[in-house]
């Protein structure tokens, strides 16, 4: 009978700390949502055979294997296969899985064929007219959607400027949006010439506007330029454009989220009864602390407890004019992970962590060695 009580026991623990285990990898999982442009009798652009919703697709699948190598990283696609997405599908799809951050991926055309270099475009409502034009070009996209019109609330696609009237609830984002785009067209300087960094750009993407996180479109070079095209259609070069992406992406989460890899992975005790105490938390010392950056904006909120669905102490800095809003503050990493944990139940899911040291901003890894 012992004997049975003890394999019962032995049992129950070895599925509680399997559920454990399960939960807590799944809440420290750096989410992302990959989307790969157009699809089915969306064909994208199409150049001398190269056509873009199967580079686009081969690229997107690429970048999630080498992310789905990294420990902690939850990879999650609009499309794995040649099916038709609708523009609003893809961004819902990012947004019920939570995703941290959610990445577009594109080719781009012209009629100019000697044009080349990539571009990635965060969310914006920029009038350059070559921001609008490629706008205008992916959200032509919405018009093979079935009843478009009241879907999209009447936006015209033939018109970006019209999304200037909508909403911008995800303002917010901007700031990290432009980080991770940055980070991508640094990974594409290093490709060399064929397929040079074009630079960040701002133009109001249909597909980007839904996604509550931040978010970027890339255009991954131009098909309609023989070389690039060709590169861009060859294994090799999906290859490098894929690394280039996932480095980028790789990057961003060490910065905001910390690093995860396979040679880092942090695993949890479990404290018993009458076991001995775990070993005190190390404080971070030399003017180091963190906080909890829950978001920025351009709107400016009055620091009540209620704006910020309970939270509180929390505290603002205007800079570049956007309005970032921080919550507590210690110098000890355990109890600021604890904090962070605590504001993402509270309704901020892309929350992150941000350090200082001597009052001036620091890169989270820096301060936690």
């Amino acid at each position: 009978m012992n004997k049975i009580k003890k394999y019962f026991f032995d049992s129950l623990l070895f599925v509680l700390l399997l559920g454990y285990s399960s939960a807590y990898s799944q809440n420290n999982s750096f989410k992302v949502t990959l989307d790969a442009g157009h699809g089915a009798h969306d064909f994208g652009a199409v150049y001398s055979g190269r056509i873009e919703k199967n580079i686009a697709l081969a690229i997107v699948l690429k970048v999630g294997v080498l992310l789905e190598s990294y420990a902690n990283v939850d990879v999650s696609y609009t499309r794995k296969t040649d099916v038709f997405i609708d523009l609003v599908e893809r961004a819902n799809i990012a947004n019920r899985a939570n995703a941290n951050i959610f990445v577009s991926i594109h080719c781009n055309a012209s009629k100019n064929t000697t044009a080349f270099g990539t571009e990635t475009y965060v969310m914006g409502l920029s009038k350059t007219a070559s921001n609008l034009e490629a706008a205008k070009k992916e959200n032509s996209v919405i018009t093979l959607e079935q009843d478009y019109k009241r879907k999209y609330e009447g936006f015209d696609p033939n018109s970006p400027e019209s999304m200037i009237g909508m909403t911008l609830m995800q303002e917010e984002y901007l700031e990290y949006s432009i980080s991770l785009a940055s980070k991508v067209e640094n990974e594409f300087d290093k490709l060399g010439k064929k397929l040079r960094g074009g630079g960040v750009k701002q133009a109001p993407f249909m597909v980007l506007h839904k996604a509550y996180m931040p978010r970027v479109l890339i255009e991954t070079g131009f098909i309609s330029n023989p070389e690039e095209g060709d590169l861009l259609n060859s294994e090799h070069g999906q290859n490098e454009v894929a690394k280039a992406i996932a480095d980028a992406i790789i990057s961003y989460k060490k910065e905001y989220f910390g690093s995860g890899t396979a040679e880092n992975i942090e695993i949890k005790p479990v404290v018993r009864e009458n076991a001995p105490a775990p070993l005190p938390a190390v404080t971070v010392v030399d003017g180091v602390f963190f906080k909890v950056q829950l978001m920025a904006s351009t709107k400016k909120s009055a620091l009540n407890p209620k704006n910020f669905n309970g939270l509180s102490p929390v505290s603002v800095v205007y800079e570049s004019n956007v309005y970032k809003y921080t919550y507590q503050q210690t110098a000890d990493y355990e109890k600021a992970k604890s904090f962070l944990n605590e504001a993402k139940s509270k309704g901020y899911p892309s929350a992150f962590l941000v350090a200082f040291k001597n009052g001036q901003r620091i890169n989270i890894q820096d301060a936690i060695k």
